[in-house]
């Protein structure tokens, strides 16, 4: 069997409704959409956490959060866990990244070279983690450099809250792209099979996409929605909720819902769009390099995105130990011309977590027997599921990672069926749980409510197995006693 490349595209913050093939009319998404029409969307696929380190931990090991041990932003995956591009390289991959990784402490005092590495099976690390200019080894800004040009956002009238970025030609999106094309350009005349992560930045915040596409929404701001929050929808929720309320990780000038403006908010969510749009068009000219160079037919594409984005959504900005449907519900495109199904959507609950063991199969490797994900191939494939669903729920967790009050960051954990959501707050005495079929924007909180005790009995069994069938598989067993 030919071994397939993989073209990993993943971005950061990207929320599932932000695509035209998922639903959004303002975007302007054609070649995403031309992915989807030509491969396997998920329309239920779902993060196993909230915030970035955890979540990517999660999803390049095959393991939850918990059990890799990386639980929250500015900690470092252990030594020991493996990585699929790992398992991938061991078996004759050549595997390169552009952009950022995360699944170590990221930060200028944290280590010289920005992002301290395991054994991740990379051989080709294109590095930056984000655009600005935080460390001599960005090669972003390295590129930027060379070019005689530097990352200067300029501020724009009438909005405290959104930047001008760089143009398209210059943006960070752009020079991820790029190094990508360089990769699937140089493998043209090898048959080594390869692997390429490119990992945006974008449309994480700062809000900063180039101006001229952000000037396409703002010539039709009004008709803009405004964010999904009912005054008053607070009053029954969490605590950390009406924290952030006030300013995203508790921070009072950092998107401070309670003060911004209806203008405010439709600024934020047009250069939230406009930076996708930026996506879009360089996902196209990934794919249009792949096509060129006669690699598309033996190419795995996979879109997707590590978490989602409130967008001022129930009052809150960004992220944190929120659950909502912006937050866990993100885009995920698979595409295999001539192996996977075309055109398909998937319906079926999917996990981040199942991408790994996905891959290995792909390659004819076995599962690692420290992954705990599910194989993806069958859904891919268009075999008919019958009555059995791919998962029965979906499990996610926070713990420690923002929001902090009183020196503690939301230790929450969340599982979620067709129907229902349960999130439980740890030690906080506080809770959600929503009827998605009949509150499918997550207003009115059942928790506690005398008429929903044993849907909520029921869901906090869910989440107890959940929690105990992520115990860490490794070391195997060898024998009965």
């Amino acid at each position: 069997m030919q071994q397939p490349n993989i073209l990993w595209i993943c971005t950061d913050q990207q929320r599932y409704d932000t695509l035209g093939c998922t639903g959004n009319s303002f975007v302007k998404t054609p070649n995403i959409d031309r992915l989807a029409s030509k491969g396997v969307l998920f329309e239920n696929a779902f993060s196993q956490s909230t915030v970035c380190t955890p979540s990517r931990a999660s999803f390049l090991t095959g393991r939850y959060p918990r059990t890799t041990r990386c639980r929250q932003n500015g900690q470092n995956i252990p030594e020991d866990e493996v990585l699929v591009t790992r398992l991938l390289a061991d078996h004759g991959y050549g595997c390169g990244l552009s952009g950022k990784l995360h699944i170590s402490a990221c930060h200028p005092q944290a280590t010289f070279a920005g992002e301290r590495r395991i054994d991740d099976g990379y051989h080709q690390f294109h590095w930056s983690h984000h655009p600005e200019n935080s460390w001599p080894t960005n090669e972003y800004i390295q590129w930027l450099q060379a070019k005689g040009k530097d990352f200067k956002p300029e501020p724009i009238e009438d909005c405290n809250y959104v930047q001008a970025g760089p143009n398209a030609a210059d943006h960070q999106t752009t020079w991820c792209a790029e190094k990508a094309i360089q990769f699937i350009e140089a493998n043209e005349r090898f048959s080594k099979p390869w692997l390429f992560s490119v990992n945006m930045f974008d449309p994480h915040h700062p809000f900063d996409p180039p101006i001229d596409y952000l000037q396409r929404y703002l010539d039709r701001l009004e008709d803009i929605p405004l964010p999904n929050y009912m005054e008053g929808e607070l009053e029954d929720k969490t605590y950390v909720q009406r924290f952030d309320h006030n300013g995203a990780y508790g921070m009072p000038k950092l998107y401070p819902f309670s003060k911004m403006s209806a203008n405010d908010h439709r600024y934020l969510t047009a250069a939230y769009w406009a930076m996708i749009d930026l996506i879009d068009e360089q996902v196209g000219r990934m794919l249009d390099a792949l096509e060129r160079t006669g690699q598309l037919d033996n190419t795995i594409v996979i879109f997707m995105s590590d978490h989602g984005e409130l967008l001022g959504d129930h009052g809150v900005y960004l992220k944190g130990p929120f659950f909502y449907e912006p937050c866990v519900h993100v885009p995920l495109i698979i595409s295999y011309p001539g192996r996977y199904a075309s055109g398909t959507r998937v319906k079926d609950l999917v996990e981040l977590v199942d991408i790994a063991p996905t891959l290995l199969e792909a390659a004819g490797l076995p599962k690692y027997p420290g992954m705990q994900g599910k194989s993806l191939g069958k859904l891919l494939s268009g075999e008919p599921s019958g009555s059995e669903k791919h998962r029965e729920d979906i499990y996610c967790e926070h713990y420690n990672a923002s929001s902090k009050q009183d020196g503690v960051g939301g230790f929450a954990t969340m599982v979620r069926t067709d129907r229902y959501k349960l999130a439980m707050y740890h030690r906080k005495g506080e809770g959600e749980l929503y009827d998605l079929t009949a509150d499918p924007n997550e207003t009115v909180n059942l928790w506690n409510k005398p008429e929903a005790a044993g849907v909520q009995a029921e869901m906090m069994i869910r989440l107890c197995d959940r929690m105990a069938e992520t115990v860490d598989p490794l070391p195997v067993r060898l024998s009965g006693w």
